[in-house]
């Protein structure tokens, strides 16, 4: 189960690293409410403190490809994260600007288990990962929010791609989404945060009940 958790600066992202984090989250390329939004001078030189092995996601609801691009080359990220409803012909300007790095495409679903932006079966992307909204606030991510994940546990079962999920997974819940949706893996900005810093103790637990479900395979 691979591990993906939001950081804001350096020691934040090492403490994850070292606890068994696979991925830090960075968010870079704001359009939408967000206060855990970084910029890219800071995610450079997060990126540049990591160790061997952990990588770095950038997480952005920008649309336009040169900009994605330019920040991606700039940081040195490996993996897009696109929290947006970005166009197909954006992505693959993407893609064609940048062969090697892996795109994980967005799917929002609200409460009830509606999509609200539907991918084709042909899309671009190697991963997808689900989140919730909250259009109230416009936040399009970290909203601390839930959704229905009998709908999460529907798409893994038809694309034939990894699925990573998020929306208001913390400790008290990752376990038992796990068992229903059986995803590829998870991802926590709020639930491993307390007043939009990473929170230790959050994030230990998080990480404790993640690795928890693999162990119940065995």
């Amino acid at each position: 189960m691979k591990i993906q958790i939001v950081c804001r600066d350096a020691d934040e992202a090492k403490f994850c690293c070292d606890n068994g984090v696979d991925s830090i989250g960075l968010l870079v390329g704001q359009k939408h409410f967000s206060k855990e939004f970084i910029s890219k001078t800071k995610a450079k030189a997060i990126i540049k403190s990591l160790p061997p092995f952990c990588a770095a996601t950038m997480i952005t609801h920008l649309e336009s490809a040169q900009e994605i691009v330019d920040i991606a080359k700039f940081c040195g990220f490996t993996c897009l994260q696109l929290h947006s409803h970005i166009s197909e012909r954006e992505v693959k300007k993407i893609k064609d600007a940048l062969p090697y790095i892996k795109i994980l495409r967005l799917v929002h679903i609200d409460e009830n288990g509606k999509i609200l932006n539907k991918l084709n079966k042909n899309f671009i992307g190697d991963a997808i990962f689900t989140d919730s909204i909250n259009l109230q606030t416009n936040q399009f991510g970290g909203t601390g929010k839930t959704h229905n994940f009998d709908r999460d546990a529907e798409i893994v079962k038809t694309v034939n791609k990894p699925v990573m999920i998020a929306g208001g997974l913390n400790a008290q819940n990752v376990a038992e989404i796990i068992a229903k949706v059986k995803p590829w893996g998870v991802d926590s900005n709020s639930g491993c945060a307390t007043n939009y810093k990473l929170d230790k103790q959050k994030t230990l637990a998080f990480i404790n009940a993640v690795r928890a479900t693999e162990n119940l395979k065995k």
